[in-house]
């Protein structure tokens, strides 16, 4: 007995839906993390990390995708004005008064919580978030080629790889491309298994001159927890920044109060001090550690000097006159004021108004929301070409 049999070609990605949709879920994650990395940055889970690999940032108005039910019993829980945009926290009403909202006004209350997602994610993926576009600025040919650059190109397309380096441009051209041979006809079809194309990336490796930078940092007793913490946060990116990109990057770290020294890096991370604040004297330190072990034809030297800005007034001039004297023989010296919030003005910030040098820029710390943009601030790869930010 003969038959006549159909071969019917299934669509292979109905298979894959849920991966699809996983696949989906985890650029949108990454996408929030990117737009909210400002205040992410500075999260104190992930300083205080102690060398996890995996880390949970918190990012509201984006949750996993999963049923609600109507526990409230409240009427028309779906309606809505259609006037939400990107960003809002959907389920609360926005026309609450201050005070009377979740989370708001004083007492015990008895409205929720507004939610957000904890998203997991690898340091080294939100490492390579933030160090993006930051490079080491002003970099010169010196002596001593020993630095070597660490960067990821792009250099070819294959048939083969992983669903997250897929080319969506190139896999919608060789459907269209092949259905047009195959059938005869235009348009998009099927997208099967020999349609998809791959991104392949590969390590690039620069070698440039050596490099070294100082990191210097005011723990007197005015730089209370709060401010240690701004200055640390922005010294853990830094570090990670030059280790993850230059491979071999030389980091000093300085520490003052009325006295300056050298310290380790576990040191200089969790050990405070107290009494007064005379910022020369790291300038001072800084001069001899360059003088002594690091000649500027052999190095391209930067520094970066963070504190609260509440120096001694008759310290100011000298701390202009040092800084000048640093700029002759570095790329680039950055020095970060901590604003607190007991006060507004500066001493050190308004004295260093004099310094007109384009290799010298300062950047003002009022929040957490403020160690990414220092960190662009410092490490723009072509300073002259933007605001120096002061």
């Amino acid at each position: 007995m003969s038959g006549r049999y159909t071969v019917s070609r299934e669509d292979w990605s109905l298979h894959r839906k849920g991966e699809i949709d996983r696949q989906r879920h985890r650029e949108k994650v990454k996408e929030a993390i990117k737009k909210n990395l400002a205040d992410i940055v500075s999260e104190e889970s992930i300083i205080l990390s102690d060398g996890k690999k995996v880390i949970k940032v918190p990012i509201r108005s984006l949750d996993e995708f999963h049923f609600r039910f109507n526990h409230n019993k409240q009427q028309h829980g779906g309606q809505g004005d259609g006037e939400s945009k990107v960003g809002d926290v959907l389920g609360s009403d926005s026309k609450k008064k201050a005070g009377k909202g979740p989370g708001q006004g004083q007492g015990a209350g008895e409205e929720p919580g507004v939610d957000y997602y904890e998203a997991e994610i690898t340091i080294d993926e939100l490492a390579e978030m933030i160090f993006e576009d930051l490079g080491l600025p002003n970099l010169k040919q010196k002596k001593k080629p020993e630095l070597a650059s660490e960067s990821v190109e792009f250099r070819d397309v294959r048939k083969v790889g992983i669903q997250s380096n897929i080319d969506r441009k190139r896999t919608i051209f060789q459907a269209l491309k092949r259905r047009a041979i195959e059938e005869g006809k235009q348009g998009l079809g099927k997208i099967t298994r020999e349609d998809l194309r791959f991104k392949t990336w590969e390590q690039v490796y620069k070698y440039e001159s050596s490099a070294v930078v100082l990191a210097m940092m005011d723990t007197s007793g005015s730089m209370g927890p709060w401010e240690k913490y701004i200055a640390r946060s922005f010294f853990f990116w830094m570090v990670r920044f030059l280790r993850t990109k230059y491979q071999n990057v030389k980091i000093v770290f300085l520490s003052h109060h009325v006295t300056a020294k050298e310290t380790s890096e576990e040191e200089f991370f969790t050990k405070g001090a107290s009494g007064g604040t005379r910022c020369s004297s790291v300038y001072e330190l800084a001069l001899k550690v360059i003088e002594e072990r690091f000649n500027p034809e052999d190095y391209n030297i930067y520094g970066f000097h963070f504190s609260d800005g509440d120096n001694l007034s008759s310290d100011n001039e000298k701390c202009v006159r040092l800084v000048k004297d640093l700029l002759k023989v570095c790329n680039l010296i950055g020095y970060g004021e901590i604003e607190g919030p007991y006060y507004y003005s500066s001493t050190l910030k308004s004295a260093f108004k004099k310094i007109e040098e384009q290799n010298f820029t300062t950047v003002s710390i009022r929040d957490k929301s403020g160690v990414f943009p220092a960190l662009k601030s410092f490490f723009n790869p072509d300073p002259l070409k933007t605001a120096t930010g002061r």
